[in-house]
């Protein structure tokens, strides 16, 4: 029986592809026990907790770390989300404009410049906000947008496949 050996580099290839091949990123969202009574589908935002909550049973949710508007900038009420998209283009609305006149009209979808990250789910009530990945995941903990509800690009992602367009979404302080 004749036994065929690899040549070395050959070899060491092969080990450095198994043991250091790219691990997925991790969703942030934990399973926690809430007291709320809303219903399994609805996500919740807490912008004093700076949390957003996707319920998925009676008493029970996943719990996000988010990005939330800025003092002044924050809203509360119901809304529904009204489109999913996935590395968007972003047209910077005329309230974020006049804040940054060096902004282009529109950044393509995936450019660094693009705050919308990985996937962006826009909200019912005029277009102006959106829960979205980000390209700042610093920002993720704090009072730092102009309304909309930042995440980490793996939260985002992990949302999007959860929810569909006419997913209720209750913002409240």
């Amino acid at each position: 029986m004749r036994k065929t050996f690899l040549p070395s580099a050959v070899l060491a290839t092969i080990v450095a592809g198994v043991c250091f091949a790219a691990v997925p990123a991790q969703a942030h969202g934990d399973r926690v026990s809430v007291k709320d009574s809303y219903t399994a589908g609805t996500i919740l935002i807490r912008t004093g907790e700076r949390r957003l909550y996707y319920f998925t049973g009676s008493g029970e949710a996943i719990r996000y770390p988010v990005g939330v508007g800025r003092a002044g900038m924050q809203w509360s009420g119901t809304a529904f989300i009204d489109g999913k998209y996935i590395r968007p283009a972003w047209s910077p609305p005329a309230s974020i404009r006049g804040d940054y006149r060096s902004l282009p009209p529109v950044i393509p979808g995936g450019s660094p410049r693009n705050p919308m990250g990985a996937a962006a789910m826009t909200l019912s009530g005029g277009g102006e906000y959106a829960i979205h990945g980000t390209n700042a995941p610093g920002t993720i903990g704090g009072f730092v947008s102009h309304g909309c509800i930042r995440m980490y690009n793996e939260d985002i992602m992990d949302l999007y496949s959860r929810v569909g367009i006419g997913t209720r979404v209750v913002v409240t302080r």
